[in-house]
């Protein structure tokens, strides 16, 4: 008996991170297999609208809903998929695809693409912070702080992240936190006071960009991941970073980490908080609990931080893309520039002549 097709409903965010999204579609028509799947592509138009689409497509029954976009689209249409039986699908084209990269859904779209037609599907935790789903990763201090000025600044990519990173780190003044560990991996409470410079509540091992806050996490194990950075010098600051991009920051005297389903903080005054790299205002008080086997994922069944040689032949990969991105993005400026051009030049001409 011949298997049905199933469906899948692609939700592409036009401004998201990275060029090439028409690029995106013309690979999708070029190499989605046919044999297994039908498909749909919807466009959003507003902040929240791919949630409004996956929800959508599940009231549909698209079996599949795949997100274009980096992890602020994720977040968004899985929001639209938590505790349904319609799985996510991501091709990344974010600024850094946190989510992606630990679930080993590769950043080069043809590849992200054979991933989908292998049709893999696993369950994956997700985490909730004051009402916000998350599904990366959520904090408080220090990571939310420059989240906040990232979305203030207007500009997107990496480079302009990590130019927020640098301007702001050694003005940024550590805050002190209450926090109230509940449920932990050895079913104890724990109540500590910390002066910090962040608080990271992961479900996945990374923020994006291969800067693994919590190399150890699961997306699959019930548990969620905290890191707590305590104040630092700036002698210490460019150690802090290595680790961070080398999966080693648990190594580091001045990070505690700890297991648990659910953590309460509370600071003194409100601030900001991020959810997967989205910052949002929030009270003093901040609950975070993880939600175990809420979603379904299509990805391969590795997950997390990769070997050495694997990173390292990503960031190759990942790199040339970009110039081709790039390059291409030039291309098509310098067509248009072309086009302008030649038709400026037969006006001219047309005026000249009394035509």
């Amino acid at each position: 008996m011949k298997e049905q097709k199933k469906h899948i409903v692609f939700i592409a965010n036009p401004i998201s991170g990275t060029a090439g999204k028409q690029f995106v579609v013309k690979l999708i028509e070029e190499y989605l297999d046919r044999s297994r799947y039908t498909y749909s592509i919807a466009t959003t138009e507003r902040v929240g609208h791919a949630t409004e689409l996956a929800q959508k497509a599940v009231r549909e029954g698209a079996d599949i809903v795949c997100a274009i976009g980096g992890d602020g689209t994720v977040n968004e249409v899985a929001n639209g998929l938590v505790h349904t039986q319609t799985a996510l699908a991501i091709i990344p084209s974010g600024s850094g695809n946190g989510l992606a990269r630990h679930l080993r859904i590769p950043t080069d779209p043809l590849n992200a693409i054979k991933i989908l037609n292998r049709g893999m599907t696993q369950v994956m935790d997700y985490g909730i912070v004051n009402g916000k789903s998350f599904f990366c990763t959520c904090g408080v201090g220090f990571d939310a702080f420059i989240s906040q000025k990232f979305a203030e600044s207007g500009k997107r990519g990496p480079v302009s992240y990590l130019e927020n990173v640098l301007n702001n780190s050694l003005k940024y003044h550590p805050e002190t936190y209450d926090v109230e560990i509940v449920n932990n991996k050895y079913n104890e409470e724990i109540h500590q006071a910390c002066k910090a410079f962040l608080i990271s509540c992961a479900n996945a091992s990374q923020y994006g960009n291969n800067a693994y806050i919590a190399p150890s996490a699961s997306v699959r194990d019930g548990m969620m991941d905290v890191t707590i950075i305590e104040p630092f010098t700036a002698i210490e600051a460019p150690l802090i970073a290595t680790q961070l991009f080398s999966g080693t920051i648990e190594q580091n005297s001045r990070i505690k980490t700890f297991q648990c389903q659910k953590v309460k903080i509370h600071r003194s005054q409100p601030g900001a908080v991020h959810y997967d790299g989205d910052p949002i205002m929030m009270g003093e008080d901040v609950e975070v609990e993880l939600m175990a086997g809420g979603l379904l994922c299509v990805c391969p069944a590795e997950e997390g931080m990769p070997e050495v040689e694997v990173r390292v032949q990503n960031f190759i990969t990942e790199h040339f893309r970009n110039m081709y991105n790039k390059t291409e993005e030039l291309i098509q400026q310098n067509m248009l520039k072309t086009q302008r051009i030649t038709q400026l030049n037969k006006d001219i001409l047309r005026k000249l002549s009394g035509k």
